[in-house]
């Protein structure tokens, strides 16, 4: 009979426990969890808090007892994996309230023991009696329990990552003031800046002061103050660490186990450590990038699941491979979504990938349905094979489908000109005929093909000030309510008549509109003229996101 022994459960270790059971029926499979729940909702913790998630049995996936007799489990909770002898093949077990420890043997070894909050050793800290991480049941029962007793009125969280975002918004909602630190230049650090300047927008829309560039150095008066490296002095009544997250790998590095340069315990294809009896999944583990096929950590539910499953098989004889995580991930903030998938522009830039970008700025749905919400929407591809790369949205309605299938769609292995053929769904209260993710393959297609060549929302200042032509195609009403500086105004519908204004000397003309659209018509305009011409991508609303003029209606 062959004996495998689990460490650590929820999405990784449960679902591994579970679907192995599935596939052998007489395997003896021992789990150890060293908290109280083998299965919870990680990702509902912060709507408990804002009490959006009104009970906190609705976060209790399964019970021990429940999953112990359904699957045929040894799960002991409350015990924690503290050694491994890999000669011997045995782990030492130390149960938390007894403090007993005694060894159990294995066969094979399943590692999942997540990834744990990073806690600096900030100045102070240790005196402080309000400051919090949000990771586990007890975690989020501290907090509830500060908030519903203490009845805080004003927060800081540190760092915008998924969970501060998501706490920040769960506090407000319970009518705490929040201020947000981060010290990077945006929040949400997979997405790009200028997608990001859209989400910071609506933080301080929605209340949230947002403080960026700047990081905490201390704590004083029990965490009544943080002190920021600025020098400002942030008082409150409690403290949210959501700094980042590191790989649990004590028991690896202290088994000798191969880990990466982040931290991750290193595993093959078949999610195999460098002790072919030991397995690694979740968290803790340090996967292939798909897009780029370099190690990368990506502490995320769905692909610890899916490695869960996979492992499972691969231990019951089925073997299969990991193809790695492409990083699909999204996040509510407030009204709007945000959502991101694949590699982003930072990372291909880092690399020195040669890549294209296209923004479009589509609605929702048909715009002669009522309701329908414009987006933002972000392409990363190859500029001459259209291989797709990564892509991002952020908007009130409809970002989420979008993302997904891109998301698909990079999986496949599809170009810019299949997106243009995808046969999506259309009725006017879901989509338009020509669906978002069509349009970015016809604007994508064009930029490979080389029909337009476009210019990014970042280098058109510098263009301009050194004495670069850039026309704006809009009406004069909409050039009124904000344009980019040094642009001379040439209405998309008096260009043909005007042309003879325009200087024939052979360096570019630059077109920007509101989205794109018009900016595009315009070059070809010029370029049957004998132009050459380049549209700003994205247009004034790309560029003013930026610059903070604007906001997604």
């Amino acid at each position: 009979m062959l004996k495998v022994v689990i460490v650590g459960g929820v999405a990784g270790g449960a679902t591994a426990a579970a679907r192995l059971r599935r596939c052998d029926e007489t395997a003896h499979i021992v789990l150890f969890e060293r908290g109280p729940y083998v299965s919870f909702a990680n990702c509902g913790l912060p709507y408990y808090v804002g009490e959006v998630i009104p009970r906190r049995d609705q976060l209790l996936l399964q019970t021990v007892d429940g999953l112990s007799h359904r699957f045929n489990l040894d799960i002991r909770n409350l015990s924690e994996v503290i050694a491994i002898d890999r000669h011997h093949q045995t782990v030492t077990v130390r149960e938390v309230q007894s403090g007993r420890s005694y060894e159990e043997s294995y066969d094979l070894l399943l590692l999942s023991p997540g990834a744990q909050p990073i806690v600096p050793p900030i100045p102070g800290l240790d005196e402080a009696k309000n400051v919090f991480t949000l990771r586990t049941i007890p975690d989020t029962d501290a907090i509830k329990g500060f908030v519903d007793q203490q009845l805080p009125k004003t927060a800081v969280v540190v760092g915008g990552g998924f969970i501060g975002l998501e706490m920040a918004e769960n506090l407000l909602r319970r009518g705490i003031q929040v201020t947000l630190v981060e010290q990077m230049n945006q929040v949400m650090t997979p997405i790009d800046y200028e997608m990001a300047t859209l989400v910071h927008k609506h933080l301080r829309e929605k209340g949230v002061r947002l403080v960026l560039e700047d990081g905490v150095q201390a704590f004083a008066k029990k965490g009544r103050q943080v002190i920021l490296r600025s020098g400002t002095v942030l008082e409150n009544d409690m403290v949210l660490l959501s700094i980042g997250v590191r790989p649990e790998n004590t028991l690896a590095i202290q088994a000798g186990l191969a880990v990466g340069k982040r931290g991750g315990i290193v595993v093959d294809d078949y999610l195999r450590t460098s002790d072919e009896h030991i397995y690694a999944i979740g968290d803790a583990i340090e996967v292939k990038d798909f897009v780029t096929g370099l190690p990368t950590q990506m502490p995320l539910a769905g692909p610890a699941n899916r490695q869960a499953r996979l492992v499972a098989d691969t231990i019951a004889g089925k073997k299969k491979r990991y193809s790695g995580t492409l990083g699909t991930a999204i996040v509510q903030v407030f009204d709007l979504t945000v959502a991101t998938t694949g590699a982003n522009e930072k990372t291909l830039r880092n690399l020195g990938w040669p890549y294209a970008v296209v923004h479009t700025h589509p609605a929702s749905h048909a715009t002669y349905y009522p309701g329908a919400q414009s987006m933002a929407l972000k392409l990363l591809f190859h500029p001459e094979t259209g291989a797709l790369y990564g892509a991002q949205g952020v908007g009130r309605e409809g970002v989420d489908k979008r993302i997904d299938v891109l998301a698909t769609a990079i999986r496949a292995g599809l170009k810019v000109f299949d997106l243009q053929d995808l046969e999506l769904t259309y009725a006017p209260p879901y989509s338009s005929a020509k669906d978002p993710v069509n349009m970015l393959g016809y604007v994508a297609s064009n930029v490979v093909e080389g029909t337009v060549q476009t210019i990014q929302w970042c280098d058109i200042d510098e263009v301009v000030a050194h004495g670069g032509l850039l026309i704006d195609v809009r009406e004069s009403e909409e050039v009124a309510r904000g344009s980019i500086p040094g642009s001379v105004n040439i209405p998309l519908g008096d260009l043909r008549q005007r042309l003879g204004e325009l200087s024939t000397e052979p360096q570019p003309v630059y077109v920007t509109c509101q989205v794109g659209l018009r900016g595009y018509l315009a070059t070809r305009i010029l370029e049957a003229a004998g132009f050459h011409a380049m549209n700003v991508d994205g247009g004034y609303t790309t560029y003013s996101s930026v610059h903070d003029k604007i906001q997604i209606h």
